[in-house]
């Protein structure tokens, strides 16, 4: 399904940065959609400008681990794995370490 979207000019993503991708969004949003109150911070608040990054990297490593490859600039540098995937690992650290 991949290589149907992509032209000729474009080159193959890798197929095991796609599921790391995958595979690290998945468990955050099942956290966020399920048992939000384990995002708390150490005052039993939620930081929403934190969640809104978290969620920009869940969104990203969805998009990135699906294969789909946005043409707009902005929506494909937003969405790589350079910005992804640090911003999941802030989305594991909120969860497990405050």
């Amino acid at each position: 399904m991949t290589e149907v979207a992509m032209t000729t000019k474009e080159k193959k993503p890798n197929k095991f940065a796609m599921a790391i991708s995958f595979l690290m969004a998945l468990p955050l949003a099942a956290v966020l959609l399920i048992h939000p109150s384990l995002m708390l911070d150490v005052h039993g608040h939620y930081n929403h400008s934190a969640l809104m990054m978290i969620m920009i990297g869940i969104s990203g490593g969805f998009i990135h681990g699906v294969g789909f490859l946005p043409r707009f600039w902005l929506w494909k540098w937003l969405f790589s794995p350079y910005i992804a995937w640090p911003l999941m690992l802030w989305g594991y650290y909120t969860w497990f370490f405050t």
